[in-house]
């Protein structure tokens, strides 16, 4: 009988052998390879490992081997030395070819900007409170407790570069402290007081730039990037007994004088150049550009590519303290989200359509669109172009209006306060303005050009239920799965992922989810909870092992947008709460938020009776049956 030491054995060969691995990491079925030269890995091999489920070949080699995903990987790190010696020893990187290279910058950035938006979007709402506050005659800015809490917010902008340090050194592995150390030095008041004395200050004869960086974010992100080859290059030259004061020193006196002469102009020019080209498409197209990007927001979000406007629109508000652009535009395309989903609310005749259309339309109207733009405007075009047109028009007048927004946060009723200009009052009027037009627009279209004929949610509800009235209420028997996340339930092969897609982990269904609470679909025991929280298995009473997924590769998130209210090893009961998940912070990141549910045992068990269509958690999904039982239902 071949042991899982064996198997990993057999893997870590025909993957090319130790030597050929240059980062290996693994999901909560998956063991992710990142090889020096991918046409030395054997795939037939592979796939004829026993306890190998299949093999996906990409940017990374992935071998899929189920729910014993952690051990495969620890025997596999204890046969090629361990993680440590293999940093030590210094890993090979993987070839360099364009795909890899923009899939490693967009996850590097993506790493880097979306744990700090909390902290500015908080931060900019709060500021905004305050001006509010101070316009309404309740506080003056020159009492003390407004400049006290004042301060709060101005904190987090004046502190930007180290947050921004702090993130960039946990994604590249470098000493943490250290980054702090070293890019401390940029907001560090006696050296800001030098650069900007009369005169300026030079080291050693050469002028040191006079730049202010508080509230700049690429300096730092350089800086760090030199930091990490020179830690491992310190590291790896420096005898052990003195390298815990000769590394840090060493980079203290390599990288700092890079930074203040070269690194931090540099990333203080990047940071104007995009923030400068942000605002010339505004200032050359004008309310042209923001209605345009409006208008195809639904399209750029719904392929995730919306994750390019986070750094120059962080750094946009973080130069010029506030954004005429990309939050503009998405006022306009959230509020008409929500006035087509609520247009179809009140047009539709289906009651599970409705349900949907509602919630989502009021999630929306408070800034929160991904169940209305996945539960009813994507999937229906009448409710799709009623979003397009309210987003064109609401872009028009905001653009012509010349609005702007001051904090990072995705805009809404709820964040309306972001718009807030002590300066301007009617900045704020015309956003309040442009998001009743969007509104408006929207819900009339929706309102006069609605079918249910032509709308494809129906359409999937009378396939599976032939009657337009939705699915009826399903009991729960033995062997019945309910949905673990409200949403649409969609046929598993229509996830792009080759692994879920393509069966090869089992049969079963996803789900785009509609809301972030995620329970059990089963009574059981948690077999499996990953750190990073995005995915879970549970053995069923009757010993079907299921996996549910949150997200496709949301693993790379490190579990940020999740929170888990179980341990592995506990016992649930079907409909407890699992986890919660932010999906709003998870699409922002760039990844999808489909959510597979799967049997991981078909070699016993069998999928029956699945169904499509809307539905909310707790509603019955498909039936796992033994295959005996499912060949007698037949």
């Amino acid at each position: 009988m071949t042991t899982t030491k064996d198997a990993a054995g057999a893997i870590l060969e025909h993957v090319g052998g130790p030597e050929n691995i240059a980062a290996l990491q693994h999901c909560s079925t998956r063991l992710r390879f990142n090889l020096v030269d991918d046409a030395r890995a054997d795939e037939a091999a592979l796939k004829a490992v026993p306890g190998v489920i299949g093999v996906v070949r990409g940017p990374q080699t992935q071998i899929i081997v189920g729910s014993k995903v952690g051990d495969y990987f620890t025997e596999i790190e204890k046969l090629r030395g361990g993680r440590a010696a293999a940093r030590a020893a210094g890993e090979t990187r993987p070839k360099l070819t364009w795909k890899r290279a923009g899939s490693a910058i967009m996850d590097f950035v993506v790493a880097v900007f979306t744990p700090i938006i909390p902290a500015i979007a908080g931060a900019g709402i709060f500021k905004s409170f305050l001006i509010l506050a101070s316009a309404l005659g309740w506080m003056q800015t020159t009492d003390p407790s407004y400049q006290v809490l004042s301060a709060i917010p101005d904190a987090v902008f004046f502190f930007l570069p180290l947050l921004v340090t702090y993130t960039a050194a946990k994604k590249l592995g470098v000493n943490i402290p250290l980054a702090l150390g070293i890019v401390g030095l940029l907001v560090f008041p006696t050296f800001s007081g030098l650069l900007t004395q009369e005169g300026g200050v030079a080291l050693f004869g050469l002028a040191i730039p006079a730049i202010s960086y508080n509230a700049q974010v690429f300096p730092p992100i350089l800086a760090v990037l030199l930091l990490w080859p020179v830690e491992k290059l310190a590291t790896k030259i420096t005898p052990g007994p003195i390298r815990t004061f000769f590394v840090p020193l060493l980079c203290f006196i390599v990288v700092s004088p890079i930074m203040i002469f070269a690194l931090g102009p540099l990333g203080y020019g990047l940071g104007s150049l995009l923030t400068g080209g942000m605002l010339w498409l505004y200032g050359t197209l004008g309310w042209v550009a923001i209605a345009l990007l409006a208008a195809v927001l639904p399209f750029i979000i719904s392929v995730g590519m919306h994750k390019a406007f986070i750094p120059p629109t962080i750094a946009t508000v973080a130069q010029q303290g506030r954004d005429p652009f990309y939050l503009v535009a998405s006022l306009a395309h959230n509020i008409a989200e929500s006035g087509s989903s609520l247009a179809v609310a009140i047009r539709t005749r289906n009651k599970t359509l409705r349900g949907t259309a509602i919630s989502s339309g009021i999630s929306a109207f408070f800034g929160i669109t991904e169940p209305a733009l996945y539960g009813v405007t994507l999937q229906n075009r009448r409710a799709l172009f009623a979003v397009i047109a309210g987003s064109l028009t609401g872009g028009v007048y905001l653009g012509i209006a010349a609005v702007g927004a001051f904090a990072l946060v995705s805009p809404g009723a709820a964040s309306i306060s972001m718009f807030i200009d002590v300066l301007n009052p009617w900045n704020l009027i015309h956003a309040v303005i442009g998001a009743l037009v969007a509104f408006a627009t929207a819900f009339v279209v929706a309102l006069v050009i609605w079918k249910d004929s032509d709308s494809g949610t129906i359409r999937a509800l009378e396939a599976q239920t032939g009657a337009a009235g939705g699915i009826a209420p399903d009991p729960v028997g033995d062997g019945r799965l309910v949905a673990p996340v409200a949403g649409e339930v969609v046929p598993l092969d229509r996830v792009d992922d080759p692994v879920f897609g393509g069966g090869i982990l089992g049969d079963g269904v996803a789900i785009r989810p509609s809301a972030g609470a995620v329970y059990a679909p089963l009574s059981g025991v948690v077999s499996s909870l990953l750190p990073s929280k995005h995915a879970f298995g549970i053995t069923g009473d009757d010993g079907v092992e299921i996996l549910v997924h949150v997200g496709l590769d949301t693993v790379k998130l490190d579990g940020a947008p999740f929170v888990a209210h179980v341990a592995q090893g506990d016992r649930v009961e079907r409909g407890q709460l699992i986890l919660e998940a932010d999906l709003e912070a998870i699409h922002l990141a760039g990844f999808d938020t489909i959510t597979p549910v799967v049997v991981l045992n078909g070699d016993a068990f069998e999928v029956v009776e699945a169904l499509t269509g809307p539905v909310e958690a707790g509603t019955g999904i498909f039936t796992a049956r033994t295959k005996e039982a499912a060949r007698g239902t037949v």
